[in-house]
């Protein structure tokens, strides 16, 4: 069970970040005000992922495997969170760059 708390404050922390930086690339012309937004939710994700860095070498004990989670939660993030909040696919691409970048 406590193997389980890094892994979600990971997903958790990744989710975050990620969906700030979306938020903010989309609202650029109302800069300032998004900027401080999203840079207090960055701010979070970092302390969502730093405690989840600290409990994975605590309970998993082994760097390489939080490391591993990490990576693999961003290659799933990143593409679904774009999609949920604004229901855009990828044009063919950005979809190509995706699969062999």
């Amino acid at each position: 069970m406590k193997k389980i708390i890094p892994i979600m404050l990971l997903l958790a922390g990744e989710s975050v970040a990620v969906y700030s930086e979306i938020i903010a690339a989309k609202n650029i012309n109302n800069f300032f005000p998004t900027y401080w937004k999203m840079a207090g939710l960055m701010a979070l994700a970092g302390l969502f992922l730093i405690a989840s860095y600290m409990l994975g070498m605590k309970y998993i004990q082994n760097l390489w495997v939080v490391g591993a989670i990490s990576i693999a939660s961003i290659v799933v993030v990143e593409p679904l969170i774009p999609y949920l909040i604004f229901h855009g696919l990828p044009t063919k691409g950005a979809f190509l760059c995706f699969v062999f970048g």
